[in-house]
């Protein structure tokens, strides 16, 4: 294991477009779990478009980004020590651990799931929390019925890009 821990800061609010220098790289010493917490090392981690907006501090369906804390965003981990009994050692969790190489949980924001089937990766995409919102749209709120025509505003987005690939 690594003795330190990479993590991603959000250092100011983007003006525009963000740049690197709106981010901080920083090195800390990787987190011992207290009683009931896992230790995840994350192999993926999301970069998704509602995030820019989290990056202002203006009223949002989303909370806004603390300045000179970790990026928050999704991720898919293993956990790689465990003072938890509900998480083995070796488990793949998909979570909130924001853009670092490790994080602590108390498991109550981590979902065990299975990687023998589908690849780890498409947990924060297509099978996890964008495949999700994208089926229930389409298929609980839209409704479609046959003949009629699916215009998706924002294909290319991750959300967008699954319902058109569903529609």
């Amino acid at each position: 294991m690594s003795e330190t821990n990479k993590q991603w800061l959000l250092a100011s609010r983007p003006k525009g477009v963000p740049t690197e220098a709106n981010f901080r790289l920083e090195e800390s010493p990787v987190p011992k779990p207290a009683e009931g917490q896992v230790l995840v090392r994350h192999h993926f981690m999301s970069l998704d478009p509602y995030m820019r907006g989290r990056m202002d501090d203006a009223k949002s369906y989303a909370v806004a980004q603390k300045l000179d804390e970790v990026m928050g965003g999704g991720t898919v981990g293993e956990v790689i020590e465990s003072r938890n009994a509900d998480f083995a050692v070796g488990q793949m969790v998909v979570g909130a651990g924001g853009w670092q190489q490790y994080s602590l949980s108390d498991g109550r924001d981590l979902r065990k799931i299975d990687t023998s089937k589908v690849p780890a990766s498409a947990w924060l995409g297509s099978v996890g929390m964008p495949g999700v919102t994208a089926w229930h749209g389409l298929n609980r709120i839209i409704e479609p019925k046959k003949g009629e025509t699916i215009v998706v505003s924002a294909a290319s987005g991750a959300v967008g890009s699954v319902v058109g690939q569903l529609a």
